[in-house]
């Protein structure tokens, strides 16, 4: 990542929207601004394969779901933040991936500049090509900050994705038990 061109970036906003760069308050923001880019756009030098190569042998092969991991991401239209919680859901093909795994797989791809879609379809794809279950799905419900603070100013509304791959698209016994899964408190 690039530090100065992102202080530079910033200065150029805060200038361009008509702020004194030199005033106190805005002295340090372009460091701030910086070092936070590194922490939440974090997911562009990290991949999902050695998160989920921490696996468990097991000897049945029934749905394994974690759900309301939440997750923060920048939509890649406004580079404003969408946030919410995801749900991930597969069937073992003989192996089961360490649970803080899965959490950590939503990280990867959500700390990048996103499209919600994307997202959900990259977390499953990841669990796919790394753990080879029989199937996932995945899950992803978000409030864009993009719908809520400008535009349409519509708080509180959420936005639904939900990807399939493997069993889960052809087995619609197993769709609906994720979504009975998914309400289960």
């Amino acid at each position: 990542m690039d530090s100065e061109k992102i202080k530079e970036g910033v200065r150029l906003i805060l200038s361009g929207i008509g702020e004194d760069i030199t005033r106190e308050g805005l002295l340090e923001t372009p460091d701030r601004i910086a070092r936070m880019y590194e922490e939440l756009a974090g997911g562009y030098t990290d991949s999902a394969a050695p998160h989920l190569k921490k696996r468990f042998h097991v000897d049945n092969n029934d749905m394994v779901m974690e759900k309301d991991i939440h997750f923060y991401s920048f939509c890649e239209h406004h580079m404003l933040p969408f946030y919410g919680t995801a749900a991930i859901a597969y069937i073992p093909n003989g192996e089961v991936v360490g649970l803080s795994k899965m959490a950590r797989t939503v990280e990867v791809f959500a700390k990048r500049f996103q499209l919600q879609e994307r997202l959900t379809a990259q977390i499953a794809d990841a669990f796919m090509d790394e753990l080879k279950p029989k199937g996932v799905m995945v899950l992803v419900q978000a409030e864009h900050m993009c719908m809520t603070m400008r535009g349409i100013k519509k708080p509180g509304t959420k936005t639904v994705t939900a990807v399939t791959r493997g069993v889960f698209n052809d087995d619609e016994r197993l769709r609906t038990d994720f979504y009975r899964m998914l309400e289960h408190r």
